[in-house]
C-alpha cells in the first residue's frame, strides 16, 4: 500500500510528485554547493593552494550532476504541469524540438517511474526517485524539517513549506485539487 491508499487521504498528482522531485533535487544541490562555503583549517596549504589536488574539482562534478539533475525535473515538472515542447524551447532560447530532445527521456524516465507500483531500479538515482513517487508524504516532510531548519527568519513559510503545498487527486473526480 502506498501512501496516497490510505484512504484518508487522496494521492498526489503527477506534477506534485515532480514538484516533489525537483524540491528534492534543488535540497541536494544546497547542500553540496553550501559544503563549497567553509575553508576547512587543514584545507589549504601554507600558500593558500589545495592540500588535495583534485578533490575540489571531484566535488564540483558532483555539484554540476545535481544541478543537471535538478534542470532536468524542472522540465519534467513543467511537461507534467502541462508544458508544450514550444513554451520549454521559448524558455530555454532553444526551438522546441532541441528541447525534446534533451528532456524527452528525463520526461519518459519519470512517467515510466509513476506507472510501476513496484519493480526493480537501475540505479542509485532512479531507485530514489522511485521512492519520491512512491512515498511523497515522508519525502515532503523530510523536506518541511530541511526547509523549516534552513530558514533564515525572515519569511512566513509556516509548518509544511513543502507538504502543505502539494496537489491532490480528488478522489470523487479524479480532479487535481490542492491542499
Amino acid at each position: 500500500m502506498t501512501e496516497g491508499d490510505t484512504g484518508a487521504s487522496p494521492p498526489y498528482t503527477d506534477a506534485a510528485r515532480a514538484r516533489l522531485v525537483m524540491a528534492y533535487e534543488a535540497c541536494e544541490l544546497a547542500d553540496l554547493a553550501r559544503a563549497f562555503v567553509p575553508i576547512g583549517e587543514h584545507e589549504l596549504n601554507p600558500d593558500g593552494t589545495n592540500r588535495s589536488p583534485g578533490t575540489v574539482l571531484a566535488d564540483a562534478i558532483r555539484v554540476v550532476a545535481v544541478a543537471q539533475r535538478f534542470f532536468e525535473a524542472a522540465a519534467v515538472f513543467e511537461r507534467m504541469g502541462g508544458a508544450d515542447w514550444q513554451l520549454i524551447g521559448d524558455v530555454l532560447e532553444v526551438s522546441p524540438r532541441a528541447a525534446w530532445v534533451r528532456f524527452a527521456m528525463a520526461e519518459a524516465a519519470f512517467r515510466e517511474l509513476l506507472s510501476r507500483e513496484r519493480g526493480p531500479a537501475a540505479g542509485e538515482a532512479e531507485r530514489l526517485r522511485a521512492y519520491m513517487t512512491r512515498e511523497p508524504l515522508e519525502v515532503a516532510l523530510d523536506l518541511d524539517d530541511w526547509v523549516l531548519r534552513h530558514e533564515d527568519g525572515d519569511s512566513d513559510l509556516g509548518t509544511t513549506p513543502v507538504s502543505g503545498g502539494l496537489a491532490r487527486r480528488d478522489p470523487r473526480r479524479g480532479a487535481e485539487t490542492y491542499s
